[in-house]
């Protein structure tokens, strides 16, 4: 009897009524078969896949015996012996040099409670890595261990967690960017089941769940896609590949090949299946400055990748299209406004991006030892986010993975080394909270940052959540920021918004004062601020917006933040009707050394 292709369509393993569809993109082989605990996984149970159809390059089989959880993997023949592969699209494997396992997204329970994604004005961001957010007894954290955290950040006011990426990877522990399987969860953090149970327990708790995915190279170890089908040209990596030297990245010659339809299915069809099946509510891009150039700047002509833009663009637009209310965000790191404008005018199609030009100089500012070298004017400009449309369009921090380690270390420690406790490291930390969720863009705080963690991030170094008791004043101020931030008091809706103007940038002073507005007026209109010097600057004049009084919502040297805080009494402001600094009304203010005042006014 003639091998016939299955009549069911899907890539992978996919389950249906009375058996599981297998399929294989394996352009090159000459055969191609599926075996797996349910044919004895020997030589003589291995079971023969057709050619789906004339220059195809899918090879697919329907097995009866096969079911959800049952162990499989492809067996190609080029010429020589079978290559043993991992199945590309496997939604489950034992480990990275294991079998793929056969799984049935139909399975997950999501209770039957919808999640109604926050509005992106609305949204505060929290990045964590798996491995370390949650660990136990020197053990990696999983999902489910994870999950006994969230109601921390919940009460933080965090709406929304991005998550570094959890995909099957090399060794028990990984940042994530090196990933073997971008459709299947790492099994040490739990596999897929314990990430759908987290994205349920996130929701139930109204926080949003982002997913860091990274398609700008793959691996480049553990990784069966490495001459899948045991074709390849000049030394490279085969079909999934370039086969050139844009298949060059800093981590390996693994950038897929963007050129290829086929690789951009894949790449979109792992987007596409944490969106739709596993309800994620959006995705962090890592990278895409690698995907649409060979070392990470198109400032450079020859070293732009024309396909890896078209793959970009192509991509934002199909997923928008299926779920316009799910959020994409791009570390592209160029100060590029092509990353988020239309695609019809020649961008990428983003929501948003992260932002070099707020992270660089804020941190240098907060980090630089004396004070005369404080550069005001560059926090000014950080501050305003010059080039936004919509304050959804950047992301704005002082922490995240890359500006913690590879030599760098958390904002505390790099203050003052060593004594990531002192009082210039908790004030000026406080600075980089109120700066970050007090400036137009959408806020992030890389995990710990809330209780002042110190040192750098490791894979390997567990977050101290001892921390959260023994600096719950600063705790305390994160919570308040947040809360300021996502207006939950109905005060300052003015944070939320687009607009901030500069009211003063006094370098000589080391003072920044703005002005933040959505519609402007009573309970909308905000002023902050900041002295970023170790003096105290008193009966300081500014003007103001409106007149009446401006209630003190936040002074980051109150004494509740930190038990040597507030050497400096600050209180409301009474508008007077005097002109300054371009205002109708002004008022004067004092303000405590390295710390951040904000005020508005008691909604009408």
């Amino acid at each position: 009897m003639p091998i016939a292709p299955s009549p069911h369509a899907g890539m992978g393993a996919v389950p249906h009524h009375g058996g599981v569809t297998f399929r294989v993109w394996a352009p090159n082989a000459r055969t191609a078969h599926v075996t797996g605990d349910f044919s004895g996984w020997h030589a003589k149970g291995r079971v023969p896949m057709a050619p789906d159809h004339a220059r195809s390059g899918t090879w697919s089989v329907f097995v009866e015996q096969a079911d959800a959880g049952s162990h499989y993997k492809f067996l190609l023949r080029r010429g020589g012996p079978y290559r043993w592969r991992i199945d590309p699209f496997a939604r489950q494997v034992t480990h990275s040099r294991g079998d793929a396992v056969v799984f049935d997204p139909r399975a997950i329970d999501w209770g039957g409670q919808p999640f109604e994604m926050p509005g992106w004005d609305d949204l505060v961001l929290y990045e964590l890595h798996v491995g370390t957010f949650a660990a136990a007894d020197d053990r990696p954290g999983t999902f489910d261990s994870a999950i006994g955290r969230l109601d921390h950040l919940r009460r933080l006011g965090v709406n929304a967690v991005e998550v570094m990426p959890p995909f099957g990877f090399a060794g028990p522990r990984s940042w994530g960017y090196n990933p073997s399987h971008l459709f299947a969860i790492e099994p040490s953090y739990g596999g897929p089941h314990a990430f759908a149970r987290f994205v349920r327990a996130a929701h139930e708790r109204g926080i949003a769940v982002i997913l860091d995915v990274v398609h700008n190279h793959l691996g480049p170890t553990d990784l069966d896609l490495w001459r899948f089908d045991g074709s390849y040209r000049r030394g490279y990596g085969g079909q999934y590949f370039y086969n050139d030297r844009r298949a060059l990245t800093p981590w390996g010659a693994t950038r897929p090949n963007y050129d290829r339809r086929e690789v951009r299915n894949f790449l979109r069809d792992s987007a596409v299946m944490w969106l739709e099946d596993f309800r994620v509510d959006g995705l962090r891009f890592d990278g895409t400055n690698y995907v649409r150039s060979r070392w990470g700047s198109t400032h450079r002509a020859q070293d732009r990748i024309a396909g890896g833009h078209r793959y970009l663009a192509g991509v934002t637009t199909d997923l928008r299209s299926r779920q316009p209310w799910k959020l994409l965000i791009a570390e592209d790191m160029q100060r590029d406004p092509l990353v988020t404008a239309p695609v019809e005018h020649g961008g990428l199609g983003f929501h948003s991006q992260w932002d070099a030009d707020f992270v660089h100089p804020v941190r240098h500012a907060l980090e630089t030892p004396w004070d005369a070298d404080r550069d005001v004017a560059a926090v000014a400009r950080a501050v305003t986010g010059h080039y936004l449309q919509a304050p959804h369009e950047r992301v704005v921090f002082t922490e995240s993975h890359d500006e913690v380690a590879n030599g760098r270390a958390r904002v505390p420690e790099t203050i003052n080394p060593g004594a990531a406790d002192s009082w210039p490291s908790r004030k000026r930390a406080a600075l980089g909270l109120a700066l970050t969720l007090t400036s137009a863009g959408m806020p992030l705080l890389f995990q710990g940052q809330e209780f002042c963690e110190d040192g750098w991030f490791d894979d390997r170094r567990p977050l101290r959540w001892d921390k959260a008791q023994r600096h719950s004043g600063f705790l305390h101020l994160a919570s308040q920021l947040i809360g300021l931030r996502r207006n939950l008091n109905g005060t300052t809706a003015g944070l939320r918004g687009a607009h901030t103007a500069l009211l003063r940038v006094d370098s000589e002073r080391k003072l920044l004062v703005y002005h933040r507005w959505w519609r402007g007026g009573a309970g909308d209109d905000v002023v902050v601020a900041v002295n970023l010097s170790a003096h105290v600057v008193g009966d300081y004049r500014v003007g103001l917006p409106r007149p009446g009084v401006w209630r003190l919502r936040c002074n980051t040297d109150a004494p509740i933040f930190g038990h040597d805080f507030g050497c400096v009494h600050a209180g409301d402001l009474h508008a007077e009707h005097e002109p300054w600094d371009q205002q109708s009304w002004s008022a004067a203010f004092t303000i405590a050394p390295y710390s951040a005042l904000v005020y508005s006014q008691d909604a009408a």
